[in-house]
């Protein structure tokens, strides 16, 4: 208890003076109060090795540094540079520093500022190198990783060559465009060719046999069944027949059934249809992609007719195609089709060649041009940021960097000088500022998953403490409590080090979004496996299943009775069991009831009286685990409260056990007053002093002003209504012990997920995996161990991971860093070149 209340007052003093050794500690009390379990040979490693890494912190002025800009983030300063006109100078700080300019053309519009027009031209340099990276994107090419780099490019030779070439390519776009129209309504005729002449072919042939069989009836004795005009049929002057006229072409197949009956509508049946299906998909001349159609002719009567099928066809969007009738005129369409066909397809195979041949010479060096318009257009926009000073000869820029940036801004601006040929060189000053400064951590691939989760409940403000140094251990070991399992823990870790083995080829790819959100938090998922592999071991479950690794049990049986007892019956035989749970624990009462108040831990409670609580329950455990005693600690810790003079009887754990809950409980009730009372007094007693001239000090002793109350005038006494103090201290003493027992009540999400974790563990083991393992059958055996592993990985290494992550993430906001953290600064977003290769357009 000592140690803990000594690292409680440290982990005070490194929010207010920021000392690494303090950080340290804090991680030594947030160790021991969130891992009871974690018993005095872990606990004295752990702390050993931390106590070690604290004086090397201390000591050494490299890693002081490290670990103190990752605590309270770097100093930063604030930064007025004038230079003469032009790019030469900020093309250098955008190359070496980082230095976010602050907008000083805010009261004109963007179209108004100095350098609109240069953004424009930017701009649509860009949209031309879009539109070649789309044409690439169809084809399938992807821009060259390793273009051809060329220092003498120009931005002027530049954005001509990029107007050639996309004219060319519009230009070949659109002869390739006329050309594939063209081929596909050839190959609709060519279709409407060979589908009608079969039409017609078959309708004469069977109107050539009905003839002749007529002719044969003709030839016999009449009958009386015989028409009586059919004579008078034979001789009717051919010229005076009624002859068809028709129209083909192709129609969608989906279409066919409407377009037959709307036919049939509009003439009132007084045309015949005949339809026949094309096999393949066809590319419509109009829509240019794959349709499947039918190839069709429509014989009609009649002008009126006609134009009604017409329009018909125009609505349904069908293609007409001219028809002979004689087979000679469609033989030689045919030929004239298929040589043209054979024609066009060479001159498209010669058009795509050559388009293919453009994009590939762009594409060689598309990622070059794509650089140099972003970094000119980053320019620009960022000289639009600074105000020309009233000779229009100089830029004036301000903004923060960080205070050891600021010999690599002067050096730059000199190298821009000798650059630009220059006579006037550029003038820096650090001026002095009463803004908020931005907040800048210093994080790596490792640290910047952390930092991220920290930043997603607020950015902190310039010098506030980081939880981001804690949140590396208490996040993944949170997690690891409601994850206890060192099977399922091991299958975490392989799967994260095969991310951070492959992490330079998939950190090129382009992956899903939930893909590329695992893998960014490789590290996360790290921490997190090894942390529950950790308390795996902790509770002594391998897919629910203990094993004795550290030796054998404590406890046996006093006769062959007891044999499948859980407690009952069992007698401590030898030492306690070394490490995490005894296997005979499993599934207990006991180990329940260990488990559930271990878990209960406000690690982030400032008040005092639930920290001694909470640190007499994990006393309680500890004498429990050295003892072997079987008290209740249920009973305990409830009739504490409930009835604190009665004798503990069997449930005492040590001498003096009533005299120190009672000592404990006493100092409890006070706490509360304790937060009430003082305050309003002591509040009262200073403001009578103040008015009778005892607190007057001399301004020129304050060195800072802002120590001075602004409000304070000696000659109008403000009134102090202490009615209103008292009442405003009363709300927040109430809703003070409401947080911190609403906040202590939010931990048991610990215990119940953690108890959801194993018990779904069991459930798959014992009903899905030993169940299939008794029927001795292989068949079902394979089947049972499929879905033990389907089951496995979808509801607990997915769902339940998940659903963890989730809940450590909850305490950490809620519970952890409302407690302290503001979190209500803005990031340090620097304009750096640097950063261009992670930003879309």
């Amino acid at each position: 208890m000592v140690a803990s209340h000594l690292s409680i007052f440290m982990g005070f003093v490194v929010f207010k003076g920021f000392d690494p050794s303090a950080v340290i500690l804090v991680f030594v009390d947030l160790l021991e109060r969130l891992s009871p379990l974690v018993f005095v040979d872990v606990v004295g490693f752990s702390m050993a090795v931390l106590f070690w890494t604290c004086w090397v912190f201390n000591y050494l002025p490299v890693a002081r540094g490290i670990l103190s800009s990752w605590v309270s983030g770097l100093d930063p300063c604030f930064v007025k540079v004038s230079y003469v006109l032009g790019l030469v100078f900020w093309q250098e700080l955008m190359h070496c520093t980082r230095l976010p300019t602050l907008q000083l053309n805010a009261e004109k519009s963007p179209f108004q500022r100095t350098y609109a027009a240069q953004i424009k031209r930017c701009a649509e340099m860009a949209r031309k190198l879009r539109f070649f990276k789309e044409h690439m994107t169809k084809t399938g090419m992807l821009p060259s990783t390793r273009s051809a780099i060329t220092n003498d490019i120009d931005l002027d030779n530049l954005e001509v060559k990029l107007g050639e070439l996309e004219a060319e390519l519009i230009e070949i776009n659109s002869n390739n465009e006329k050309l594939e129209h063209s081929y596909n309504e050839l190959v609709e005729y060519k279709l409407v060719l060979q589908k009608a002449g079969e039409l017609f072919y078959s309708a004469q042939r069977s109107a050539a046999v009905q003839q002749r069989e007529l002719q044969v009836d003709n030839h016999g004795e009449g009958s009386i069944d015989s028409p009586l005009l059919l004579e008078q049929e034979m001789i009717t002057d051919p010229s005076k027949q009624i002859k068809l006229g028709f129209v083909s072409g192709l129609v969608s197949r989906e279409k066919s059934m409407v377009f037959e009956r709307i036919l049939f509508r509009a003439t009132r049946g007084n045309v015949f249809l005949k339809q026949s299906v094309v096999e393949n998909s066809v590319v419509d001349p109009v829509s240019g992609e794959k349709v499947e159609k039918n190839v069709f002719v429509v014989f009609y009567s009649g002008e009126r007719a006609k134009n009604k099928i017409l329009k018909i066809c125009e609505a349904f969007g069908a293609n007409r195609y001219p028809f002979a009738e004689d087979l000679s005129k469609q033989y030689q369409m045919m030929t004239e089709v298929s040589a043209r066909l054979i024609e066009l397809k060479t001159t498209i195979d010669v058009g795509l060649a050559h388009q293919s041949n453009l994009l590939q010479t762009i594409g060689f060096q598309f990622e070059q041009w794509n650089l140099l318009v972003k970094k000119e257009k980053y320019i620009y926009h960022t000289l639009n940021m600074l105000s020309i000073d009233v000779t229009k000869k100089c830029l004036v820029a301000e903004g923060w960097c960080p205070a050891f940036a600021t010999d690599q801004i002067q050096n730059a601006l000199r190298r821009a000088t000798i650059d630009s040929s220059s006579q006037i060189g550029a003038i820096f000053q650090v001026l002095q500022t009463k803004e908020s400064p931005p907040t800048y951590f210093c994080t790596n691939k490792f640290t910047s998953a952390f930092q991220e989760i920290v930043d997603a409940y607020g950015i902190a403000k310039y010098q506030e403490a980081n939880p981001s140094v804690y949140t590396i251990i208490t996040f993944p070991f949170l997690f690891a409590v409601m994850f206890g399992d060192w099977g399922h823990g091991i299958c975490l870790l392989l799967v994260t080090l095969y991310l951070i083995i492959r992490e330079k080829k998939l950190s090129s790819k382009k992956l899903g979004d939930i893909m590329e959100m695992t893998f960014s938090g490789r590290y996360v998922i790290m921490m997190m496996a090894i942390f529950s592999i950790y308390t795996g071991l902790i509770y002594n479950e391998f897919f629910s299943v203990p094993f004795e690794l550290f030796g054998p049990s404590a406890y046996a049986c006093r006769d062959q009775s007891c044999r499948d007892a859980s407690t009952a019956g069992l007698i401590k035989v030898r030492d306690t069991y070394p490490f995490g749970v005894d296997p005979k624990w499993h599934g207990t009462r006991n180990n329940s009831i260990t488990i559930v108040v271990l878990l209960q831990v406000p690690i982030c409670s400032p008040d005092d009286f639930l920290e001694q609580l909470v640190g007499y329950l994990s006393l309680l455990i500890i004498v429990k685990w050295c003892t072997g005693s079987q008290a209740d600690l249920y009973h305990v810790m409830i009739y504490m409260f409930l009835s604190p003079t009665d004798d503990l009887g069997d449930n005492q754990l040590f001498l003096g056990q009533k005299f120190l809950q009672l000592l404990l409980l006493l100092s409890a009730l006070v706490a509360v007053p304790w937060m009430l009372f003082p305050k309003p007094f002591l509040l009262k007693k200073q403001h009578e002093e103040r008015h009778q001239g005892q607190s007057y000090a001399l301004v020129d002793r304050t060195d800072d002003p802002l120590e001075i109350e602004p409000h304070y005038d000696s000659h109008k006494h403000e009134e102090f209504e202490f009615s209103e103090v008292f009442v405003h201290q009363l709300i927040h003493t109430i809703e003070f012990v409401l947080g911190a027992v609403s906040n202590t009540a939010s931990y048991l999400r610990l215990w119940a997920l953690s108890l959801a974790h194993s018990e779904l563990s069991s459930v798959f083991y014992d009903k899905v995996l030993l169940l299939a393992w008794g029927f001795n059958n292989t068949i079902i055996l394979i089947i049972g161990i499929i879905v033990f592993v389907c089951a496995t990985v979808g509801v607990l290494l997915v769902m339940e991971t998940l659903s963890a992550f989730l809940h450590a993430l909850r305490l950490h906001w809620v519970e952890f860093q409302n407690k302290f953290y503001e979190g209500d600064g803005y990031k340090f977003h620097p304009f750096s070149f640097a950063l261009l290769g992670n930003e879309d357009e």
